[in-house]
Protein backbone atom coordinates (compact mmCIF):
# COMPACT_ATOMS: atom_id res chain seq x y z
CA UNK A 1 0.00 0.00 0.00
CA UNK A 2 2.25 2.50 1.13
CA UNK A 3 5.22 1.14 -1.18
CA UNK A 4 2.20 1.29 -4.40
CA UNK A 5 1.56 5.16 -3.06
CA UNK A 6 5.61 5.63 -3.25
CA UNK A 7 5.61 4.34 -6.91
CA UNK A 8 2.55 6.69 -8.07
CA UNK A 9 2.67 9.87 -6.54
CA UNK A 10 6.62 10.40 -5.16
CA UNK A 11 8.87 8.55 -7.50
CA UNK A 12 7.76 10.00 -10.98
CA UNK A 13 8.03 14.00 -9.24
CA UNK A 14 11.48 12.32 -7.42
CA UNK A 15 12.54 11.76 -10.75
CA UNK A 16 11.70 14.94 -12.68
CA UNK A 17 13.36 17.03 -10.04
CA UNK A 18 15.97 15.00 -9.61
CA UNK A 19 16.86 15.05 -13.92
CA UNK A 20 16.48 18.79 -13.88
CA UNK A 21 18.71 19.38 -10.88
CA UNK A 22 21.65 16.88 -11.89
CA UNK A 23 21.43 17.88 -15.49
CA UNK A 24 22.02 21.23 -14.93
CA UNK A 25 25.33 20.61 -13.06
CA UNK A 26 27.00 18.13 -15.18
CA UNK A 27 28.75 19.21 -17.56
CA UNK A 28 27.51 20.50 -21.33
CA UNK A 29 28.36 17.29 -23.04
CA UNK A 30 30.62 13.80 -22.53
CA UNK A 31 30.07 10.24 -21.08
CA UNK A 32 28.77 10.22 -17.29
CA UNK A 33 28.94 7.00 -14.88
CA UNK A 34 25.64 6.56 -12.74
CA UNK A 35 26.69 4.43 -9.99
CA UNK A 36 23.97 2.45 -8.77
CA UNK A 37 21.61 3.61 -11.20
CA UNK A 38 18.74 1.24 -10.57
CA UNK A 39 15.93 1.02 -13.51
CA UNK A 40 18.12 3.98 -15.12
CA UNK A 41 15.32 6.21 -15.65
CA UNK A 42 16.83 9.30 -13.56
CA UNK A 43 19.95 8.88 -16.08
CA UNK A 44 17.21 8.61 -19.27
CA UNK A 45 15.62 11.83 -18.45
CA UNK A 46 19.15 13.33 -18.05
CA UNK A 47 19.74 12.45 -21.54
CA UNK A 48 16.40 13.97 -22.74
CA UNK A 49 17.03 17.41 -20.96
CA UNK A 50 21.21 17.65 -21.95
CA UNK A 51 21.47 15.39 -25.46
CA UNK A 52 25.34 15.64 -25.54
CA UNK A 53 25.23 13.37 -22.87
CA UNK A 54 25.82 9.82 -22.84
CA UNK A 55 24.99 7.91 -19.65
CA UNK A 56 25.91 4.61 -18.79
CA UNK A 57 25.24 2.66 -15.32
CA UNK A 58 26.66 0.08 -12.89
CA UNK A 59 24.71 -1.22 -10.28
CA UNK A 60 24.83 -4.33 -7.79
CA UNK A 61 21.63 -5.15 -8.63
CA UNK A 62 20.46 -5.27 -12.33
CA UNK A 63 16.56 -4.84 -13.00
CA UNK A 64 15.05 -5.95 -16.63
CA UNK A 65 14.65 -3.72 -19.15
CA UNK A 66 16.59 -0.31 -17.82
CA UNK A 67 16.24 3.11 -19.28
CA UNK A 68 19.52 3.34 -20.05
CA UNK A 69 23.00 0.74 -20.19
CA UNK A 70 23.39 -0.98 -17.20
CA UNK A 71 26.28 -3.30 -16.11
CA UNK A 72 26.80 -5.04 -12.82
CA UNK A 73 29.78 -4.50 -10.32
CA UNK A 74 30.55 -5.55 -6.97
CA UNK A 75 29.72 -2.28 -5.37
CA UNK A 76 32.60 -1.74 -3.80
CA UNK A 77 35.60 -1.30 -7.02
CA UNK A 78 34.38 0.64 -10.11
CA UNK A 79 34.98 -1.69 -12.91
CA UNK A 80 36.53 1.44 -14.92
CA UNK A 81 40.51 2.69 -15.49
CA UNK A 82 41.09 5.91 -13.74
CA UNK A 83 39.62 9.09 -15.17
CA UNK A 84 37.92 7.42 -17.68
CA UNK A 85 35.03 9.43 -16.91
CA UNK A 86 33.62 13.38 -17.41
CA UNK A 87 31.88 12.65 -14.43
CA UNK A 88 30.14 10.42 -11.94
CA UNK A 89 26.61 10.74 -10.36
CA UNK A 90 25.79 8.90 -7.16
CA UNK A 91 22.20 8.99 -6.81
CA UNK A 92 20.96 8.09 -3.19
CA UNK A 93 23.79 5.44 -3.17
CA UNK A 94 26.49 5.83 -0.82
CA UNK A 95 23.98 5.53 2.31
CA UNK A 96 23.41 2.13 0.62
CA UNK A 97 26.90 1.19 1.55
CA UNK A 98 28.82 -0.79 4.67
CA UNK A 99 31.55 2.08 4.13
CA UNK A 100 30.57 4.90 1.79
CA UNK A 101 34.40 6.84 1.85
CA UNK A 102 35.62 2.93 -0.66
CA UNK A 103 32.91 4.11 -3.28
CA UNK A 104 33.29 7.60 -2.87
CA UNK A 105 37.29 7.32 -3.37
CA UNK A 106 36.38 5.02 -6.41
CA UNK A 107 34.03 7.63 -7.92
CA UNK A 108 36.97 10.30 -7.68
CA UNK A 109 39.25 7.45 -9.22
CA UNK A 110 37.47 7.47 -12.47
CA UNK A 111 36.31 10.73 -12.98
CA UNK A 112 38.57 13.48 -15.09
CA UNK A 113 36.47 15.90 -13.47
CA UNK A 114 33.73 15.58 -11.48
CA UNK A 115 31.13 13.75 -9.03
CA UNK A 116 27.87 14.25 -8.61
CA UNK A 117 26.46 13.21 -5.33
CA UNK A 118 22.51 13.34 -4.51
CA UNK A 119 22.22 11.47 -0.79
CA UNK A 120 20.90 12.20 2.63
CA UNK A 121 22.40 14.28 5.88
CA UNK A 122 21.53 12.87 8.96
CA UNK A 123 20.59 16.29 10.84
CA UNK A 124 17.54 17.22 13.15
CA UNK A 125 14.92 15.83 15.29
CA UNK A 126 14.09 12.27 14.28
CA UNK A 127 16.30 12.43 10.79
CA UNK A 128 17.60 9.02 11.29
CA UNK A 129 13.94 7.44 12.35
CA UNK A 130 12.62 9.69 9.12
CA UNK A 131 15.17 8.22 6.89
CA UNK A 132 15.00 4.61 7.61
CA UNK A 133 11.35 4.42 6.80
CA UNK A 134 11.88 6.48 3.29
CA UNK A 135 14.89 4.20 2.70
CA UNK A 136 12.44 1.08 3.51
CA UNK A 137 9.37 2.68 1.34
CA UNK A 138 11.18 3.50 -1.77
CA UNK A 139 13.89 0.43 -1.72
CA UNK A 140 12.97 -3.21 0.47
CA UNK A 141 10.58 -4.53 -2.26
CA UNK A 142 13.55 -4.47 -4.85
CA UNK A 143 15.48 -6.25 -2.93
CA UNK A 144 18.37 -3.33 -1.93
CA UNK A 145 20.42 -3.40 0.74
CA UNK A 146 19.52 -1.32 3.57
CA UNK A 147 22.50 -0.22 6.24
CA UNK A 148 20.19 2.73 6.96
CA UNK A 149 24.42 4.43 6.94
CA UNK A 150 23.35 7.89 7.20
CA UNK A 151 26.43 10.26 7.24
CA UNK A 152 26.14 14.43 9.36
CA UNK A 153 27.42 16.73 7.19
CA UNK A 154 30.59 17.20 9.01
CA UNK A 155 31.12 13.13 8.05
CA UNK A 156 30.36 14.06 4.51
CA UNK A 157 33.11 17.09 4.64
CA UNK A 158 35.82 14.83 5.90
CA UNK A 159 34.93 11.97 3.04
CA UNK A 160 34.80 14.67 0.27
CA UNK A 161 38.25 15.65 1.30
CA UNK A 162 39.50 12.69 1.87
CA UNK A 163 38.93 11.26 -1.50
CA UNK A 164 40.60 14.30 -2.66
CA UNK A 165 37.49 16.05 -3.95
CA UNK A 166 36.30 19.89 -3.11
CA UNK A 167 32.62 21.14 -3.00
CA UNK A 168 31.58 23.52 -5.82
CA UNK A 169 27.87 23.79 -5.26
CA UNK A 170 25.59 21.92 -2.71
CA UNK A 171 21.89 22.46 -2.84
CA UNK A 172 19.82 21.52 0.11
CA UNK A 173 16.33 22.51 -1.07
CA UNK A 174 15.22 20.41 -3.51
CA UNK A 175 11.87 20.08 -3.76
CA UNK A 176 11.26 16.48 -4.23
CA UNK A 177 7.94 16.09 -2.54
CA UNK A 178 5.01 18.18 -2.39
CA UNK A 179 4.69 21.32 0.06
CA UNK A 180 2.57 19.21 2.19
CA UNK A 181 5.08 16.54 2.27
CA UNK A 182 8.23 18.19 2.45
CA UNK A 183 8.15 19.71 6.41
CA UNK A 184 8.24 15.77 6.87
CA UNK A 185 10.10 13.92 4.37
CA UNK A 186 12.61 17.32 3.29
CA UNK A 187 13.49 19.18 5.85
CA UNK A 188 17.36 19.36 5.28
CA UNK A 189 17.57 15.68 5.27
CA UNK A 190 18.30 15.67 1.41
CA UNK A 191 21.55 17.50 -0.33
CA UNK A 192 22.89 17.49 -4.09
CA UNK A 193 26.59 18.26 -3.79
CA UNK A 194 28.33 18.98 -7.05
CA UNK A 195 32.21 18.17 -6.51
CA UNK A 196 35.52 18.61 -8.16
CA UNK A 197 38.34 16.78 -8.14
Amino acid sequence: MISDLHSRRVFPRRRRVLAELIGGLLPAEGRVLDVGAGDGSVARLIQQLRPALKIEGIDVLIRPGTAVPVRPFDGRRIPFADGSWDAVMLVDVLHHTVDPQVLLREAARVTRRFVVIKDHERTGLLAGATLRFMDWVGNARYGVALPYNYWSREQWERGFAAAGLRVARRITRLGLYPPWADWVFGRGLHALVLLEK
